[in-house]
């Protein structure tokens, strides 16, 4: 049966046995959440910056969106003062059911309030947005069809005119056998991100790619057990692409965010005092194990801004005041 890679990854990613309804992103992949508690304490700064610029409101909102397990929100809670803590109302939006030892200051929804004022986190959450592949022919771009159980695939009609001018737009396809994933689903949903919000702040961090340095062939790939698999939609693996968040970043626009920031995890990160720097050596003689502690912190922060790593993600904030 041959169908379009969104129909493919809806259906692998989020159908009824999908792969994210039955697994967590933590059994699977290394994220940001799980390589350092130093993640969820500049996620704790930002929500702080944000609480001051919104006028610390009787309820300030903190959403993760894709938020797996609830390890960030979680962590955050933990570590908030307890002032914060009290006023906060979290929400993880997942479609997965909740871990049994939620806890309880958690909601976990299939989908954002309809009104934020907060912060909002979207962690590696639309790169697994389901989009069209488009392939350039010398008749002009074709739908990229495939066998969900194969992973074969063959070419299909044109995309629909709204698909052509994204494609148009945002990745341009100039010679015969270039790829693209047509972004568009991303930016209609990051769209919906920003416009629930009544003030605030939603940020997205993911795997990205600018408009002037799209790869020629796409990104598509799997992901299972730790490592790279072909990208076969048959529910057995992760299906993901990076992101173009540039286009990301106008679509918010025109939702009405009104400042925009695009950078990278490692600049953003250390703007939040994740730095990686090395305690002073003098350390390790009056507090060993404290200097121990810190050479850990340091590794896990390291991981963090590694711009060849975690620290090369694209960072996307906007506001809405």
């Amino acid at each position: 049966m041959w169908v379009t890679w969104r129909q493919a990854m809806q259906q692998a990613l989020y159908g009824d046995d999908g792969f994210y309804i039955r697994e967590r992103p933590s059994g699977h992949f290394r994220t940001s959440v799980a390589a350092s508690p130093a993640f969820a304490r500049a996620v704790l700064r930002l929500l702080d910056t944000v609480d001051q610029a919104v006028g610390h409101p009787r309820e300030l909102d903190l959403v993760d969106v894709g938020s797996g397990d609830g390890a960030l929100v979680a962590q955050v809670l933990d570590t908030a003062a307890p002032e914060l803590a009290e006023r906060l109302r979290v929400t993880a939006v997942e479609l997965s059911p909740p871990p049994g030892d939620l806890d309880k200051r958690i909601t976990w929804a299939c989908s954002p309030p309809p009104d934020v004022t907060g912060l909002v986190i979207a962690n590696e959450w639309l790169d697994n947005v389901p989009l069209e592949v488009a392939e350039q022919t010398p008749e002009g771009p074709r739908l990229v069809l495939v066998d969900p159980q194969t992973g074969e695939e063959r070419l299909g009609g044109p995309p629909e005119e709204a698909d052509a001018r994204w494609l148009a737009r945002w990745w341009p396809l100039r010679r015969t056998g270039m790829r693209a994933e047509i972004g568009r689903p991303r930016d209609e949903a990051w769209a919906s991100v920003v416009g629930r919000l009544t003030r605030g702040l939603a940020v997205a961090a993911d795997y990205a790619h600018p408009v002037d340095n799209r790869p020629p062939y796409g990104t598509l790939m799997g992901y299972r057990d730790g490592a790279c698999v072909p990208a076969i939609p048959d529910g057995s693996c992760d299906i993901t692409a990076h992101v173009a968040l540039d286009a990301c970043a106008a679509a918010g626009e025109r939702a009405g965010a009104i400042s925009t920031t695009l950078t990278t995890q490692r600049q953003a990160l250390r703007d939040l005092g994740v730095s990686g720097e090395r305690p002073a050596l003098a350390l390790a003689s009056t507090d060993p194990a404290g200097y121990l502690r810190a050479l850990a912190r340091v590794s896990e922060e390291a991981e963090l801004i590694d711009p060849a790593g975690l620290g090369g993600f694209g960072w996307l904030a906007q506001w809405r005041r």
